[in-house]
C-alpha cells in the first residue's frame, strides 16, 4: 500500500513539471493574439472582414517575435543569416565586422 501511494505522489509531481512550460507561455500567446488583433483592426481587417482577416491573423500569429520569447533562437538565426549574407558578399577583415554589427543591430 505504501508502495502504491509513493507511486501515486511522484507521478502527480513529474506530471506537473510538465505542465509548468505550458502554463507560462500562455500569457505570451495571449500578448501575441491581442497584438495581431490590433494590427488587423488598425489595417482595416476588422471582426466582419472573414477570410482576409483569418489569413492576417495566421501569419501573424505565426511569426516569431522579433524580442521576445525565443529570444536565444531568435538571436541564433539572425547571426546565422548574417552570417550566409557576408560569406555571399565574400566580405573579409573590418568590412565584415562592421557588416555583422549592422546587420546584428538591426
Amino acid at each position: 500500500m505504501r508502495s502504491v501511494l509513493h507511486t501515486i505522489t511522484a507521478s502527480v509531481f513529474v506530471l506537473s513539471l510538465g505542465v509548468t512550460p505550458f502554463a507560462m507561455a500562455a500569457p505570451e500567446q495571449q500578448n501575441k493574439m491581442k497584438a495581431c488583433n490590433e494590427q488587423a483592426n488598425a489595417k482595416g481587417f476588422g471582426e466582419g472582414k472573414g477570410d482576409e482577416r483569418k489569413a492576417f491573423m495566421k501569419e501573424c500569429l505565426s511569426a516569431k517575435s522579433a524580442k521576445g520569447g525565443g529570444g536565444k533562437d531568435t538571436q541564433q538565426n539572425k547571426m546565422k543569416t548574417c552570417n550566409k549574407e557576408a560569406g555571399e558578399k565574400q566580405l573579409k577583415g573590418d568590412e565584415r565586422k562592421k557588416f555583422m554589427s549592422e546587420c546584428l543591430s538591426a
